[in-house]
């Protein structure tokens, strides 16, 4: 008789069961979160470069002012990525996830209601730095929450959200600033954050999944490597600092801080692996090991310093050169944004049948897409410019799709999850590096040709886009690098498979 208020037989397994249903049906809606978050983070890094005239306008802003809030956020940006990413490995991901969403969303408040260049230029700073700490965050939560197939499918998402992210921001920034005007327009590019930053943050607490039980207080202070952040921080600092600074800096001084920041990063390289003989260390260097995350990070450093050069120069060329209004330029880039877009959703879906051989194609349609495009102003220099490079740009479009997700699933692939928030750093940070980079390369090309008495802006976009187009296709030789040392059967390090069940839901 005693029996029978025992627990029936699979009573225990069916609610085990019923819970791990429940959240995997909760992956995709976190995934949403996810996106959304860094759709606002990277919106910000191209949206306000259409905003510039309004915010010389509004608050009298110089030259150099506005360069720091274009640079200010990516240099901040970069310089904390590992150090987040490492910090939701061992803290929690949600917990870092939110604080980075509450601060960009109070920081775009801020940026919003400037009054003069210090104020805007500081709160620049600081909304890049709340970018920074949430987007590392992304990745780590799909390593987490996905495997296999499905995996490759939400970083298709994510990669789709990156590409659009890029290209509709001159658009938004546009519509916005036509709509309250040039000069107050520009605040409300920034404005635009706070509803959906307010909305989304109930959202993640729901819906993210917390660190697992098991692993809460497990890791002490030690594993966040204090000098190591110090370190990496301080190189990443002085890597970018010329380059974002590349059009007010005069001089060739400013390129000696290059050579002192690779003093400094490798004095980080060497720290590492003293500190991983007892602890864990910020960044797990063993990683480069695998050929797939190793030439992953480079291609991708390659690849962002010439794709977001494009959108750089296109937005100088139709609005300096050209009259365009920032409404006309932003529908002007919008082809690329469609393609890629569309691409990017069905590459992560195949990019786990095919590998890197569906990065190369992409890589290749980038480059006939950005030749074509230089063609065409070669060709059609006057108004009709935004329908003449419209289709070349969506080719480029297309396959940039097939480039930045499914690299990005590739190169992480081996990553083990308790490690994906700072490896997933490091990838941003060299997209960072690439980008900053390959602007000030690009920019400098372009500007050597507007700069005299008789601006030839035409011919400085078509030698711009030229730029460009070289260093995407060392991302391409990187990409075809890794494909032939696959087929010789070059050995990388062991692969470390991630064996969890689809969807898991804890590391």
């Amino acid at each position: 008789m005693g029996t029978a208020h025992a627990t029936a037989p699979g009573a225990h397994d069916g609610r085990a069961g019923g819970a791990a249903r429940a959240d995997r049906d909760r992956r995709w809606p976190a995934l949403a979160v996810c996106l959304t978050a860094s759709f606002m983070t990277l919106l910000d890094v191209s949206i306000v470069n259409v905003a510039v005239p309004s915010i010389r306008a509004g608050i009298d802003a110089s030259q150099s002012g506005l360069q720091w809030v274009l640079s200010g956020y990516s240099l901040a940006f970069g310089l904390v990525l590992v150090p987040a990413g490492r910090t939701g490995d061992v803290r929690g991901r949600r917990a870092v996830f939110i604080t980075g969403l509450a601060l960009f969303t109070a920081t775009s408040a801020l940026a919003g209601a400037a009054q003069n260049e210090e104020w805007l230029v500081s709160a620049r700073l600081l909304q890049g730095l709340a970018g920074g700490i949430l987007v590392p965050q992304v990745s780590g939560f799909i390593q987490q929450m996905f495997s296999g197939a499905e995996r490759g499918r939400a970083f298709g998402m994510l990669g789709a959200t990156i590409g659009v992210s890029t290209a509709v921001g001159p658009l938004l920034g546009g519509l916005l600033i036509e709509v309250f005007g040039a000069h107050e327009g520009w605040r409300w590019v920034f404005y635009v954050n706070l509803p959906i930053g307010l909305a989304t943050l109930p959202l993640a607490y729901r819906l993210l999944p917390p660190p697992p039980v098991k692993e809460a207080g497990r890791r002490g202070r030690g594993d966040l490597d204090p000098v190591g952040v110090g370190l990496l921080g301080v190189g990443t600092v002085l890597l970018l600092l010329p380059f974002v600074q590349e059009q007010q800096w005069r001089g060739p001084e400013k390129w000696l801080l290059v050579p002192v920041a690779l003093a400094v990063l490798a004095a980080f390289a060497g720290w590492e692996r003293r500190y991983a003989r007892r602890h864990a260390p910020l960044v797990d260097l063993t990683l480069f090991r695998h050929r797939s995350y190793a030439l992953g990070t480079l291609m991708s450093l390659l690849y962002f310093a010439g794709f977001t050069a494009v959108f750089f120069i296109l937005t100088l060329y139709l609005q300096n050169g050209l009259g365009y209004s920032a409404l006309e330029a932003g529908l002007a880039i919008m082809p690329f944004a469609l393609g890629s877009g569309a691409s990017a959703a069905v590459g992560g879906r195949v990019v786990t049948r095919i590998g890197r051989p569906l990065v190369a194609s992409g890589l290749a349609m980038v480059l006939v897409g950005l030749l074509g495009a230089a063609l065409a102003v070669h060709l059609d220099s006057g108004r009709s410019v935004g329908w003449a490079t419209a289709g070349p740009l969506l080719f480029a479009g297309i396959g940039s799709g097939l480039v930045i997700s499914p690299n990005q699933t590739l190169t992480l692939s081996q990553v083990p999850v308790g490690r994906a928030g700072s490896a997933g750093g490091v990838l941003q940070t060299a997209q960072r590096i690439g980008s900053a980079a390959g602007i000030a390369a690009v920019g400098s090309v372009f500007f050597s040709r507007v700069g005299g008495r008789h601006a030839d802006w035409s011919a400085a976009f078509e030698w711009g886009i030229l730029t460009a187009t070289g260093l995407a296709a060392l991302a391409l030789v990187v990409a075809l690098a890794d494909i032939l040392r696959g087929r010789s059967g070059t050995p990388g390090a062991p692969e470390e498979h991630d064996r969890r069940p689809a969807g898991a839901w804890g590391r």
